[in-house]
């Protein structure tokens, strides 16, 4: 598990390098929740994914990306809104090997 830093504001993009893959993450808050989108060398892989605690956001082996991503509330159990982002709300990324089996 990887903590990937986020800033508490609206709408953000990010240029990391995860497993080998070049991702770029779109996070971004409507009125109804916080959304994000995955790319991989400009290809998305998901995207308009609403953004839950603890629920992954890829979560299928098809789309090929090579691991996933969740929100971890740290004093609850809400699901993330950016004024929280990187303190209250953090973003981590869970490797291959620490998925089930056959999940990503």
């Amino acid at each position: 598990m990887l903590i990937i830093p986020l800033k508490a504001v609206p709408n953000q993009t990010l240029a990391v390098l995860l497993n080998n893959q070049a991702c770029q993450l779109n996070i971004y808050q409507k009125a109804f929740g916080l959304f994000m989108d995955v790319l991989v060398s400009n290809r998305l892989i998901i995207g308009g994914v609403i953004c839950q605690n603890y629920n992954r956001i890829v979560r299928s082996v098809y789309l090929g990306f090579q691991g996933d991503f969740l929100f971890a509330d740290q004093q609850g159990d809400s699901d993330p809104d950016y004024t929280g982002l990187g303190t209250r709300f953090v973003l981590e990324y869970i490797e291959p090997s620490d998925l089930p089996a056959g999940a990503g």
